[in-house]
């Protein structure tokens, strides 16, 4: 069943009545409606066709949260073959708020990792919401340098709301692990691409985000805190968190704008979450030509070309 967010009601009004009259077409002594469906089948999607043309920031940040917004197993599912995944951190435990591993995307040996935040309420526990503990971001480096000892391309998928913000992961050095992370995807001499899917969130997404090649999908959202929390912080009222997503630039178009990220995949009508395949199709498209381009490049060419990615952010503004 399809979950509507409140600003789509016009939209799941108009389709409810499309199913109700499909159902009333299904029976034989029912008079022939397929012309009132099209009419509104049309009429539902130009209103859906002109409401995400205006999307605010804060809606655009509600369909990133979408509970049907495809994630990290749907795209590597979608996209790597032969995906065998690694667990641990070598140091403590396993984290499954960050899942990786290695495979194949179209072919040619990867490594990637994402988070995840899970379907259910089963799957979404088990993987903490997509708020990885320092073991997530420790196995993240040990995947990377796997990968950069074998030559492989890492690919990353972003999609948290922050690092897990807890005492034990305080007490276990969950700064570090980040910092330690993005010191890792700085050095890497292979390439690196990194897409966020669905919320990008302070220093749990630029952990596994620092890449040559940063993507965002057209509805995703990046930013250095949450709405929430930084109309806690300026106003303290998280009731203004749609002024704080206004204000904060935290969309795909902004933010490309700004230089901080490198491309937008497009993404299907009404949201990723209305044709995960399509959107997952047109995320791999990106990426292969991501990694096209920068697969002349030598490692310390690729090394280079991160740093000066990165160095000029804020200095052509």
């Amino acid at each position: 069943m399809r979950s509507y967010l409140d600003f789509e009601k016009p939209v799941a009004e108009l389709e409810a009545k499309v199913e109700e009259l499909r159902a009333l077409g299904e029976n034989r002594d029912a008079v022939s409606i397929t012309d009132d469906i099209s009419r509104l089948e049309v009429k539902a999607a130009d209103a859906l066709k002109d409401l995400y043309a205006r999307l605010t920031p804060w809606q655009k940040t509600l369909v990133a949260r979408h509970p049907q917004r495809p994630h990290f197993v749907d795209y590597c599912a979608g996209l790597i073959s032969e995906f065998t995944p690694l667990a641990g951190d070598r140091k403590f435990a396993e984290d499954e708020a960050i899942v990786g591993g290695f495979g194949r995307f179209r072919g040619q040996p990867v490594c990637v990792m994402g988070q995840e935040k899970g379907h259910n309420t089963e799957t979404r526990i088990r993987h903490n919401f997509g708020m990885a503990r320092p073991e997530g971001y420790r196995k993240a480096v040990r995947l990377m340098e796997m990968a950069d000892r074998f030559g492989l391309p890492v690919i990353s998928f972003v999609d948290t709301a922050g690092a897990y913000p807890g005492i034990e992961a305080e007490e276990r050095g969950q700064a570090e692990a980040i910092a330690r992370s993005t010191e890792m995807q700085l050095s890497l001499g292979v390439p690196n691409v990194s897409v966020v899917i669905g919320e990008g969130g302070s220093g749990g997404a630029i952990a596994i985000a620092t890449a040559n090649k940063v993507l965002m999908l057209e509805h995703a959202i990046y930013s250095v805190i949450s709405p929430e929390g930084a109309a806690s912080i300026l106003w303290r009222d998280a009731a203004r968190a749609q002024d704080a997503a206004t204000n904060m630039k935290i969309t795909a178009q902004d933010l490309l704008r700004l230089g901080i990220i490198d491309g937008i995949v497009t993404e299907p009508m009404g949201g990723a979450h209305r044709n995960p395949e399509a959107a997952i199709a047109s995320t791999g498209n990106a990426i292969e030509e991501a990694l096209h381009d920068l697969g002349n490049m030598g490692p310390a060419e690729i090394r280079d070309h991160r740093a000066d990615k990165f160095l000029a952010i804020g200095r052509k503004l």
